[in-house]
């Protein structure tokens, strides 16, 4: 409890801020200030979402250090619920019921191992890194009542969340949220109950109302290919149901197309011709990645989210 008795010192203490680690995945990791205010904002919107009241149980098994422990905190506080804290693991375990539980990916696994997980767990919320396809499919099978997240730490945490239900569902925005979109395409948050009221992020997204979207990747990962536009993102989820080891997309500069898509994998050389053999097959040649990269680990933030720092590439 040491950690969680240092953050409440700090939440009760005279100061209007709180100071987060971001978690390094768009950039080095830094600490920034978030203020109290913004925060019960947030908690205040998840609680109302999920129906969080006085008889609730809240779950955290993530390190208090990064946005999303820091907040569960905060909705346990706001509501005036239990909060249950678990070990920081990638093996966590639910032996009583729990309104509302916040996992990264890699933690997933240790609760579909869980035979009697998915009737302990009234509500599932998934951050930190992108939910695969695997997993996802394996909790709507279990019956997990499961969200992806979408949000950062300059956000005071999600902002909106997608019901993984239904495969194609969009994001949809917290209460007091709304969206639209820049000159690049990339969603702009609107919250007027927020200190920073707009905020302009660098995710493009596909925006069907101010209130919902599909999430289609980072502007910054975008590859120019003969002028053909292509998010990395969206590129790796319609290559990942043939690629069965860890992987991104990348581009690689070539002198004809200015850009083409590129794997970098977490496996052997010897595997990268039959990955792109298959690809071939099923992916439209405009954005077949041309060659695959091999190394022997990928680097992750501690969420678990892949960090796009590829070796030297050559096409």
């Amino acid at each position: 409890m040491a950690a969680i008795d240092d953050f409440l010192r700090e939440w009760h203490s005279p100061s209007d801020y709180i100071e987060a680690h971001t978690s390094g995945s768009t950039g080095a990791p830094k600490r920034i200030r978030l203020l109290k205010h913004d925060m019960l904002v947030s908690a205040r919107a998840t609680n109302r979402r999920f129906g969080i009241s006085t008889s609730s149980v809240l779950a955290l098994p993530l390190s208090i250090d990064y946005i999303a422990g820091k907040m569960m905190c905060v909705r346990a506080i706001e509501a005036g619920c239990t909060l249950l804290e678990m070990p920081v693991s990638n093996h966590i375990f639910v032996d009583r019921h729990v309104d509302l539980l916040a996992v990264v990916p890699s933690q997933v696994d240790s609760l579909l191992a869980q035979s009697d997980a998915h009737s302990l767990v009234g509500n599932l919320i998934v951050g930190g890194a992108p939910l695969d396809a695997v997993r996802a499919e394996a909790l709507r099978c279990r019956g997990f009542r499961t969200y992806s997240t979408y949000g950062m730490t300059e956000t005071c945490s999600h902002v909106a969340l997608a019901d993984i239900s239904d495969p194609d569902a969009p994001f949809v925005a917290m209460p007091g949220i709304s969206f639209e979109l820049d000159s690049r395409s990339c969603l702009v948050v609107i919250a007027p109950e927020f200190s920073f009221r707009r905020l302009v992020t660098n995710d493009i997204v596909d925006l069907h109302d101010s209130h919902t979207f599909h999430w289609l990747g980072r502007a910054d990962n975008v590859i120019n290919s003969g002028g053909i536009k292509i998010p990395a993102e969206q590129l790796e989820h319609d290559l990942a149901p043939y690629i069965n080891v860890p992987f991104y997309v990348v581009g690689c500069k070539d002198s004809r197309w200015g850009e083409v898509p590129v794997i970098v994998f977490e496996g052997s050389p010897d595997d990268a011709q039959a990955i792109i053999d298959t690809l071939r097959d099923v992916i439209d040649h405009r954005r077949c990645p041309r060659k695959a990269f091999a190394v022997k680990t990928l680097p992750r933030t501690p969420n678990g989210k892949l960090l796009r720092n590829p070796p030297h590439l050559t096409p």
